[in-house]
């Protein structure tokens, strides 16, 4: 429940899933993008998720797979959210980048963008039954996706 210490492979994986995109949106931000009037504690939520899910990620060797059980499912889901938010990434830099794009929804899922990576997290944490990874995405949800709506309720005015 509170984790072994070790890396994880997995982890690192889904770390890399979330930071190239990320690090490629930096040169393609959506056209109107402002950052400066967010809310400073969902901004604070979101740091301190940020950090505390990349280091739980990373660190907690319960993570990686181990022999299949249904339990494993757990794992699957969150990989298969991984792969819809990368999915979502593909058709933000195929569109015209607006804001509207960045803020969009996915197969339902409302702010994709924010809300399939923290929940992806979230069933990893499930998966590896790792306490601390699940606080970790609870902050990070908080303030990420926070923001989000908080951007997105912005357009609709």
């Amino acid at each position: 429940m509170f984790g072994n210490l070790g890396f994880s492979y997995i982890g690192l994986l889904f770390l890399l899933m979330l930071f190239i995109p990320n690090m490629m949106w930096t040169g393609k931000k959506p056209q109107g993008y402002n950052p400066e009037n967010e809310n400073k504690i969902l901004l604070v939520f979101e740091r301190i998720g940020e950090m505390l899910t990349c280091c739980c990620a990373l660190v907690f060797s319960d993570f990686n797979i181990h022999k299949w059980t249904p339990w494993s499912l757990w794992l699957a889901a969150a990989f298969l959210l991984m792969l819809m938010y990368e999915a979502w990434w593909v058709r933000y830099f195929r569109s015209e980048r607006a804001l509207a794009d960045f803020y969009s929804d996915l197969l339902g899922i409302p702010l994709a963008g924010a809300t399939l990576p923290v929940i992806a997290f979230f069933m990893l944490g499930i998966y590896g039954k790792v306490i601390w990874m699940l606080i970790a995405t609870v902050i990070l949800g908080i303030g990420h996706i926070g923001i989000h709506m908080q951007h997105r309720k912005e357009l609709e005015v």
